[in-house]
Parts: structure tokens; C-alpha cells; sequence
């Protein structure tokens, strides 16, 4: 009976106290308001900058997933070395990691259908381009090897460039002209999305001798492979390392290895004594090379996936760090305001005290205003973060609404407002009754 009562006696105080710290925030609604305004601000600026920070890691991440899963890119450097147009062929007997490859033309070209023309850029592959860049049709089928090997002129169409030609009608079968050359549609991509890095919806695909003929081009500056898993990219790149550092006869090959992130040490790449087949390509002469300029570039897309990941967090973690600054802005608004507040109540604390409230009472109390302005503080900011990152999604930029950051902006919110309140609700419940009404 004796337990019930004192924890009755406790809960009858802390509600009063309760309602005495909802007095003490409404008899100033002005300074209230004011004091609430700063923690909304801190935690929308946290909400809406880490928002932005996630979409544009986000954005980043599809575009360069828009180009397809484990793909490796060979460039050469087009002043100094160009790679043959069936060297691809080369790639997938000697490297056992690569499953598929396709050179890679690219060259923008004057389109006509009809009364309907531009210039639309026009993408020159083999027919194993859809299994290495994770394409699938929209409508007809992809062009065939025979189609490659007698140079057909056939195409297949991007997605927004099917839309803008033919104006939705299926494009099947139908012939365009591209650089007066005509060409007969035999598929069309479906829609891919709006990666920058690669946004094949705008795109004209053809046969890569196709398009060599087109340009009058011998040679090609890409080759696009594909590795069997994720784990076979890395293996995949040591082997073209390995053999094209024999074929440029030691000239510099940049490569980007996805397990190590960094540049394979040329002692590596050379591989002086690794016996190796002597390349059915004839070996360009050394006096084309320059001393320290890299030839080709290694890439694999994977890691240009880890490292976009990378560099988003660090700019979300900043533009965190930068409005997290905000909200101890707002939490010293809050120790402040108290203080001021104590100053001005010193006749009410020692009222309270004189008729029997225990310090613990007075700091309950104070500790409770503190924390009522944090939270009315924290829900508003949420709110108006939520409203910031849909303005910003509707003017195009890259931003979602992440859990994370309104997590860690409610906690550091209530954190910092009871932490900054402590000293206030400290120094009140450490008042004198007799000095508190002396001064009063």
C-alpha cells in the first residue's frame, strides 16, 4: 500500500510539473516560438541537404548501372593507338574471365524519315551488345551476326528516338535514312531511363561495320566486354592488362582493378617473364607511342559504381556536418531562452520551493520545457524538410526523402535540447526559496 502510494504521490508531481513546464512555454509564446523556430530550421536544413546528398548518390549510381552489370571498357587513346575492328575476337579467346565483347563505334549522324530529321548520335556494336549492356527490345529483335558480317544496312532504335520519328507508330519494318544511306528498322530498345552517362534511348544502334563503312573508318577506339560475375571483372582486367602491355610493348596502360582501387604497378603489367601467345594483330610501331601518355584505359564500370558511392557519402556526410551546425545553433538558442527564463521566474521558483517542491520538482520541470521545445521543433522541421525535398524533386533535382536523415536529425535534435537544457533546469532547481523571493 505504502509502494502505491508513493508512486501515486510521484505521478501526481511529475504531472503537475508537467503542466507547469506547458504553462511556462505558452505564458511566452513569442520567445517559444522563436526558440522552436531555430530547432525547425536545423532540422529541415538536416533533412533536405542529407535528401539531396542520397538522390544525387542515388542518380549517380543508376547512371552508371544504366550501362549494364561486370562490363569492362577498353578506350585507346585515338592518337595513338586504335584498336582493330575484330580485335574483340582476339579479348575472348585469350581472356577467359570475358564471356562476351563488342567493338564500339559512336559518331553523330543526319537522320530523315519522312518530313522528321536531326542529328541523332548512331551507336555501331555486334549483335552480342544487348547481353553485355543488360538490354532488352521493346519491339522486333536485335540485328544478328550475319547481319554484322555483311555489313546489312539495318538499325535498331532507342526508345525516345522511336517516339520522336515515327511518332508512336510501331517503327518495324520501316526504312530511315541515315547519311543518305538507307536503313530498315528491325527492333527498338525499350525505354532504358535518363542515365546521362549513356542514355541509349536517344540513340540509333547499327552494325559496327556498318558504321565503319559509313564513316570510312578502319578502326574502332572501344571495346565494351563482359565478365562472367562480379568477381571474375577483376581477373578479367589483370589478363587484358597483361596482354596488352606485351602488345603495346611496354607503354603504359592505365587499368582500374575493382579490388584494390587503384593502378596495377607496372612490373605487373609488363609480365616480362609470363609466356604468352604472340597476338594474331600485327604490333604497331614504337615510334607511334609517347613516352608517359596512356595508351588504353582499363575500366570496370563496377568500380566507377563503388567509387560514385564513395564520393556521395562524403558530400551527403558534409552537407550533413554543415546543417548539423544549425541545430547546435538552435540547441544554444534553447540553453539561452532558459536561462533568460530562470532570470525572469526567480518569484515563481521561490514560490514553488517555499511551498514544498523539491529541487528535483523544479528541475523536472525545466528539463521538461527544454525537451517540449525540441520536439514541437523536431516534428516541424521534419515536415518542412519533407516540403523542401519535394520543391527541389519538382524543379529536377535528385533528391528522396531518407529515413536515415530523419533519424539522425530527430536524434540529435532532442539530443542537443536536453543536453542544453540541463544547465538552465540545473540553476533552477538550485535556487534558494529565500534569495529567489528576496529578488523578487
Amino acid at each position: 500500500m505504502e509502494n502505491n502510494k508513493g508512486l501515486k504521490s510521484f505521478l501526481i508531481r511529475m504531472l503537475f510539473n508537467s503542466k507547469m513546464a506547458s504553462s511556462g512555454l505558452i505564458s511566452n509564446v513569442l520567445r517559444t516560438s522563436l526558440t522552436v523556430l531555430g530547432i525547425t530550421i536545423g532540422v529541415a536544413s538536416v533533412v533536405s541537404l542529407m535528401g539531396i546528398g542520397e538522390g544525387a548518390r542515388i542518380a549517380v549510381v543508376e547512371q552508371f548501372e544504366s550501362l549494364g552489370q561486370n562490363v569492362i571498357v577498353l578506350k585507346a587513346n585515338s592518337g595513338v593507338y586504335s584498336f582493330q575492328a575484330d580485335e574483340y575476337k582476339e579479348i575472348m579467346e585469350r581472356v577467359d574471365a570475358i564471356k562476351s565483347a563488342t567493338p564500339v563505334t559512336n559518331s553523330k549522324e543526319y537522320v530523315r524519315w519522312r518530313r522528321t530529321r536531326g542529328d541523332i548520335e548512331v551507336l555501331g556494336v555486334n549483335s552480342q551488345y544487348p547481353e553485355i549492356k543488360d538490354h532488352q527490345l521493346q519491339a522486333g529483335n536485335f540485328f544478328t551476326t550475319l547481319h554484322v558480317d555483311t555489313r546489312s544496312p539495318v538499325c535498331v532504335l532507342g526508345y525516345n528516338v522511336a517516339v520522336s520519328l515515327l511518332n508512336g507508330r510501331s517503327p518495324v519494318g520501316y526504312t530511315i535514312t541515315i547519311d543518305d544511306l538507307n536503313f530498315t528498322i528491325v527492333g527498338v530498345l525499350k525505354k532504358k531511363g535518363d542515365g546521362k552517362a549513356e542514355n541509349i534511348d536517344n540513340k540509333i544502334v547499327v552494325p559496327y561495320t556498318t558504321a565503319m563503312r559509313l564513316n570510312d573508318i578502319r578502326t574502332v577506339d572501344e571495346i565494351w566486354g563482359k565478365a562472367l560475375d562480379e568477381k571474375d571483372t577483376s581477373l578479367a582486367i589483370v589478363q587484358l592488362s597483361r596482354i596488352y602491355s606485351r602488345k603495346i610493348q611496354g607503354t603504359p596502360v592505365n587499368t582500374t582493378n575493382p579490388d584494390d582501387g587503384g593502378e596495377m604497378p607496372p612490373e605487373e603489367m609488363k609480365i616480362p617473364d609470363m609466356p604468352m601467345p604472340e597476338p594474331p594483330l600485327e604490333t604497331p610501331p614504337n615510334d607511334i607511342f609517347t613516352s608517359g601518355e596512356d595508351v588504353i584505359t582499363i575500366t570496370s564500370l563496377n568500380q566507377l559504381v563503388d567509387e560514385a558511392n564513395d564520393a556521395n557519402r562524403i558530400m551527403t556526410l558534409l552537407l550533413g556536418g554543415i546543417a548539423a551546425v544549425s541545430l547546435l545553433v538552435g540547441g544554444l538558442g534553447i540553453m539561452n531562452i532558459m536561462l533568460v527564463a530562470v532570470s525572469e521566474r526567480t518569484g515563481e521558483i521561490g514560490v514553488r520551493r517555499a511551498l514544498g517542491a523539491k529541487k528535483t520538482d523544479l528541475l523536472f520541470q525545466f528539463m521538461l520545457e527544454a525537451f517540449y521545445v525540441s520536439i514541437i521543433g523536431c516534428i516541424l522541421g521534419v515536415f518542412v524538410g519533407i516540403w523542401l525535398i519535394n520543391i527541389f524533386k519538382s524543379n529536377g533535382f535528385a533528391a528522396v526523402i531518407s529515413i536515415e536523415a530523419v533519424r539522425i536529425a530527430t536524434v540529435v535534435a532532442l539530443t542537443s535540447g536536453l543536453l542544453f537544457g540541463v544547465y538552465p533546469a540545473y540553476m533552477a532547481s538550485n535556487l534558494s526559496p529565500v534569495e529567489a523571493l528576496r529578488r523578487q
